[in-house]
This record gives structure tokens, C-alpha cells and sequence, in this order.
């Protein structure tokens, strides 16, 4: 009997009717492996659409270059913002598993229309052989409307898939057992390997087929793959393991600072018992966990002092304060990590813009499409994962005592030095191409620069390099920091980085051009990149990068890593121990 008990999760999961699961019949690698593969097949259709877009909006809608990359940053932008309302309505009404399944079917939705656009006559405009004729038809608004819908549908579905699939895959193990808290630490290294395995396909065979084949094929395949991964997921079902909704993350932080606001002028006691918390049996029995106060951001701490009022917005427990002050403590991190995301944004943009500018031929007959060295981001994004928890998490180890290697804010750091090197030689070898476009007098006529493609791979592959270490550690951070019960909203503050990163992009991309316009000037990004001075604009971005590293020094040296809900687990429990043996002692002597 003791073994079955012992078989049970410790970490509140249940089952899709909300009673206790065993370890042994669900969850852990053999959950995982159904969201793992779902995130490949996912990966491979939403890569499929977003690599070559710049390109579909210049050569099929006839968009210039500023207007097309803007399109994709902010497409982008809206796909990685939209996560923070799925999160919301996981936690606070549907759970992740529901909030999942309505979402993924308006993603399917949105890729079937999309494929439809780009498939059907009246839905695009005419070819044109010169793209930068003016005697290119325009989109009317009727196709750029069925275009965009399909677009920004797709964007509402991945809101609600992207913040819970991951969180969904770490729910299957139990932090409170030994073994499995072990598997969890993996977890994130190789989501992100199935994530980019998938990114993979898409930027090589998907991009080859869009470049060469069509369209219909080329957007037809991400659709039918999105559909696959989705069955895959659903097969799962009798595996999964799942938390149930905790209230939205929204109101209980809104009445912590409502409270402590409202309670400004009240002393705290020196004593932090003395502070309004409740019961250790109802934390027990809800299987939620109980956080002791800390002097972190101490002015929240007055929403936990007692006064006349029981009122929820004048009275929060330590622990509700202690959940709130840890997503508070997060958004300095969160704003370090805006920039490199913009940098990001420039993989699909700009960088795929510049690959077609120059001699993509390999052989006599064969040409790389400019999309698929995003490929090598990947490539060098899948090795790095690898050697990084193979070896070097495994000589730091030895070094610093840490499960990890290196705590997440370093890796991050490293990620971030990483971003700078990338924009240094970016802008170097922009400045390259440019003379060879003066020395073959091909500047203004905007012709293909005598110059392999592959002159690009370096900045694209140190992408993949800073990705395998800034990124894995970022949605591993904000998925560890965040508290138990807001743990899909921590993992939406990795997805908004991404999401406000590509809007900053749009914002600087649209400055820029049109500052560097002024005056009579030629401006920096322009349609013919042979006249622009990309060169520039990557150099403006390495100080960017430099200063926004500094800033990241500052905020990592004053944040405190929250404790582990393991240990304050155990405490709760030794403490219910002692306060039923006193009541049983007391019980003793009243009867005696």
C-alpha cells in the first residue's frame, strides 16, 4: 500500500477529471516524447511561413524593403505578444491542456486560409518579371486583407499554443522526486533541440520549395505538417499529466500592489510571523505551496500587514506577496533581453534581404535560396545544445557545484556578448559587399554583387551560437523563477521579449530610414540595399547591444534567485508534522 501512495505525483497534477496521478501510468519522457514531437512538426510550419515572408511580400505583393520587413516584424511581434493572454486564460479559466486545444485549432484555421491566398489567382496580384519597376501591380485591398486576416488568425492561435505546449511538457515531471527534477533540468535544452530541429527543415527543404517549386506547395506542406503535429499531440492525451487553473496571475499580483499602495504609510513589524498568512493545513490540502516572507522589494510587504480590514485588496498572504514580488523581480531581466530579440528579428529580415544581393549558386545549376541560410542558425543552434549539456555543463559542474554548470543569468550574459560580436562582423561584412559593388560599378544599378552568399554564414551561425546559450537559458529562467502557480505567465515574459523585440525592430527600422532621409540625404535602407548603408545601421546596433549589456551587468548583479519550492516543500511538511503531533499530544492529555 506504502508503494502505491509513494507512486503518486507531489506536485498537484492530475488527470483530465481531476483526480491524483500515478508517475508510473503518467507522465515524464513518455508524455514528453508526444509534445516534443508535436513541437517539431509545429516548428517546421510556423519556420515554413516566416522565413521567406519578407521575400513573399516583396516579390509575389510587391513591397518595398522598408514596408516588407516591417510586415514581418510586426507579424512576428504579434505571434510572440499574443502568448500573454493565452497565459492568462490557461491559469485563470481553462487550464493548459483546454487553452491548447481551442487555440490550435484556430492556428489550423489560420494556415488553411493563408495557403488559400497564396494558392488561388484572384487572391494575388499579377507576376512581375522586376520587382522594382513601378510598373508592378499592387495588391488590392481585398487580397492584402484576406492575406493579413489569414496572417494575424494564425497569430491568435499560436497565443494560446506557445505559452502552455512548453509548460505542458515540463508539468510532466514531478520537482518533488529526485529522479525526475534531474530529467526536468534537460527538459528546456532539448525543447529547444526539437524546436530548431524543425525550424531546420522548414529553412532548407520548405524554403528550397517556395524558391523553386511554388507557393501552393511551399505554404500546402507547413498546413498539412501543422495538422499532423496537432494529431500527434492529442494522441497523448492518456499520458499527459495536468495542473489545474490557480485564478488569474493578473488579479492576485493588481491586489498585492493595490494593497501595499493603499497601506504606504503602515510600519512593518520587525517580526515577518507577524504578517497575515494562512494556514499551513489549507496549503496542504490545495497542494499549493507556501513561500516565507523575504526583504526583496520589502515595500510589497505591507499588503501582508494586518489592519481592521479582511478585504482581498487591502489583505494579501506572504505568500501571495512573496509570487507577486517574484514577477516584479523579473521584468528588469525581461528589459535586458529586448534588444537581443531585435537582433533576432533581423534573421528573416534584412539578412535574408542581403542574401539576394549576391551570387547564390553552388555548382553549375543549383542556387540556395537566401531564406535557407537560416538554416545554418539552426545547424549551429542544434550542435551547440548539444555540446553545451554533454561537456560543458559537465566540466562547470565540477567547477562551480551548480546542477546547471552555470547559473542562467551567465548564461545569458554570454548569449548577450555574443549578440554584440554578431553585429560587429555584420556590419564589416556589410561594408565588404558594398565595395565590391562600387569596384564592379553595380551601385546604382542595383545588380547582383560578384560576391558567394556564403560570405554571410558567419553572422548566421554565431545567431544559432548566442541562441543555444541566451535563449534556452531565458525561457528556462522565466519558467523556474516564476511561482508555481503563475509558471504559464513566466513563460509568456520569454515569448514577450521576443514579441516587443520585434516591434522595436519596426520602430527602429522606421526611424532610421527615415531620420537618415533628412536633409537631402540618400538614407541608410532603401529598396536597392547596393546604395543603402546596412553597414551603418548594423554598427548603430552593436552599440546598442554594448549598452544594453551594461545594463544587464546591473540588473543581474541585484537580482535574487528565488528559493527552491522543493525545500520550502519540505519545510511545510516537517511543519505539519510537528503541529499534528502536538495536537495529538494535546488530545493525549486532555483524555488523560
Amino acid at each position: 500500500m506504502e508503494g502505491n501512495i509513494d507512486d503518486y505525483t507531489q506536485d498537484g497534477t492530475v488527470d483530465l477529471k481531476g483526480n491524483p496521478v500515478r508517475r508510473s501510468k503518467r507522465g515524464g519522457w513518455r508524455a514528453c516524447s508526444f509534445v516534443v514531437a508535436y513541437e517539431v512538426f509545429e516548428r517546421m510550419a510556423y519556420h515554413g511561413i516566416s522565413s521567406n515572408l519578407v521575400l513573399y511580400l516583396t516579390n509575389k505583393l510587391h513591397q518595398g524593403t522598408v514596408k516588407s520587413a516591417n510586415n514581418v516584424t510586426n507579424w512576428v511581434g504579434t505571434i510572440w505578444v499574443t502568448p500573454i493572454v493565452g497565459a492568462y486564460v490557461a491559469d485563470a479559466h481553462l487550464g493548459r491542456y483546454w487553452t491548447f486545444a481551442i487555440a490550435s485549432c484556430i492556428y489550423l484555421m489560420g494556415m488553411i486560409v493563408l495557403t488559400l491566398s497564396v494558392s488561388l489567382p484572384g487572391l494575388k496580384p499579377p507576376a512581375c518579371k522586376d520587382i522594382n519597376s513601378r510598373d508592378c501591380k499592387k495588391a488590392s485591398t481585398l487580397q492584402l486583407g484576406i492575406f493579413f486576416a489569414a496572417l494575424y488568425t494564425l497569430a491568435v492561435g499560436t497565443g494560446g499554443t506557445k505559452p502552455n505546449i512548453s509548460t505542458i511538457g515540463a508539468d510532466q515531471f514531478d520537482e518533488f522526486e529526485p529522479k525526475e527534477k534531474a530529467h526536468k533540468l534537460s527538459f528546456f535544452n532539448w525543447w529547444m533541440f526539437s524546436i530548431f530541429f524543425g525550424a531546420l527543415f522548414a529553412n532548407t527543404v520548405l524554403v528550397y520549395i517556395q524558391d523553386n517549386v511554388g507557393w501552393t506547395l511551399g505554404y500546402g506542406l507547413p498546413t498539412l505538417g501543422l495538422s499532423i503535429s496537432i494529431a500527434i499531440f492529442f494522441t497523448g492525451t492518456p499520458f499527459y499529466r495536468h495542473k489545474k487553473p490557480t485564478g488569474s496571475p493578473f488579479t492576485k499580483m493588481a491586489k498585492v500592489i493595490v494593497a501595499a499602495i493603499r497601506k504606504w504609510n503602515v510600519p512593518l513589524p520587525t517580526d515577518p510571523k507577524e504578517l497575515y498568512e494562512l494556514d499551513l493545513e489549507d496549503y496542504a490540502q490545495k497542494g499549493k505551496y507556501k513561500i516565507d516572507s523575504t526583504q526583496n522589494l520589502r515595500f510589497f510587504n505591507k499588503a501582508a500587514v494586518k489592519t481592521s480590514s479582511t478585504n482581498p485588496w487591502m489583505l494579501c498572504s506572504v505568500t501571495q506577496v512573496e509570487e507577486t514580488k517574484q514577477m516584479l523581480a523579473m521584468i528588469p531581466i525581461l528589459v535586458a533581453t529586448f534588444v537581443p530579440s531585435t537582433m533576432l528579428a533581423q534573421i528573416n529580415t534584412l539578412f535574408v534581404k542581403q542574401g539576394t544581393t549576391l551570387d547564390r549558386a553552388i555548382g553549375s545549376s543549383f542556387k540556395i535560396p537566401p531564406a535557407s541560410l537560416t538554416g545554418f542558425v539552426t545547424l549551429s543552434m542544434l550542435i551547440c545544445v548539444v555540446l553545451y549539456d554533454r561537456y560543458f555543463v559537465r566540466i562547470t559542474q565540477w567547477w562551480t557545484k551548480n546542477p546547471r554548470g552555470i547559473t542562467l543569468l551567465q548564461r545569458m550574459g554570454i548569449g548577450l556578448v555574443i549578440h554584440i560580436i554578431i553585429m560587429v562582423i555584420a556590419s564589416f561584412t556589410e561594408r565588404y559587399r558594398l565595395s565590391v559593388a562600387k569596384d564592379h560599378g553595380i551601385v546604382e544599378k542595383g545588380q547582383q554583387v560578384p560576391l558567394t552568399i556564403f560570405v554571410l554564414l558567419p553572422q548566421f551561425m554565431l545567431m544559432g551560437t548566442a541562441d543555444a546559450f541566451l535563449e534556452v537559458a531565458k525561457i528556462e529562467f522565466f519558467y523556474d523563477q516564476a511561482p508555481e502557480s503563475m509558471k504559464s505567465l513566466g513563460t509568456s515574459y520569454s515569448m514577450t521579449t521576443l514579441g516587443v523585440g520585434n516591434f522595436l525592430s519596426t520602430f527602429l527600422l522606421s526611424t532610421v530610414s527615415d531620420i537618415t532621409k533628412r536633409h537631402g540625404h540618400k538614407g541608410w535602407i532603401l529598396n536597392n540595399l547596393n546604395v543603402s548603408h546596412l553597414d551603418y545601421y548594423y554598427a548603430f546596433f552593436a552599440i546598442l547591444n554594448v549598452l544594453n549589456f551594461v545594463f544587464f551587468l546591473v540588473v543581474a548583479k541585484f537580482y535574487v534567485y528565488r528559493a527552491e519550492v522543493s525545500d520550502s516543500m519540505e519545510v511545510l511538511t516537517e511543519e505539519l508534522k510537528v503541529m499534528r503531533l502536538r495536537a495529538s499530544a494535546q488530545e493525549a492529555t486532555v483524555a488523560g
